[in-house]
């Protein structure tokens, strides 16, 4: 992750870094390509409509091992790219949760 150069009007509350994170949508898949505080850009193959609320999970490979981000936001911004979608999101909730291995359970169970 690298911070990214703000440049002109830009209307960003947050610092903005450059990530490629797998994104999941439930029956879609993207790739984060930059990610705020409060939102977050990806690329994906599904159609989406401006305005329109959405779901989606975010792997985070962390030291501490993967995480699984979930979100829910507005779609604030569509840009066409060559055979996908680019989508802004402004977050307006979201959860961090350790995803739940075989081991976890095994301990929980004894």
């Amino acid at each position: 992750m690298r911070p990214m150069k703000k440049e002109g009007a830009d209307q960003r509350a947050e610092e903005r870094v450059s990530a490629a994170w797998p994104v999941d949508l439930g029956a879609a898949t993207g790739v984060t390509r930059d990610v705020s505080a409060s939102g977050m850009f990806f690329e994906t193959d599904a159609t989406y409509a401006l305005g329109n609320e959405i779901r989606f999970a975010v792997e985070l490979d962390t030291p501490g091992g993967k995480l699984m981000l979930r979100c829910r936001g507005s779609i604030v911004r569509l840009e066409p790219r060559e055979n996908r979608v680019g989508v802004a999101v402004k977050i307006t909730e979201s959860q961090l949760e350790a995803p739940r291995s075989l081991s976890d359970l095994s301990r929980t169970n004894s």
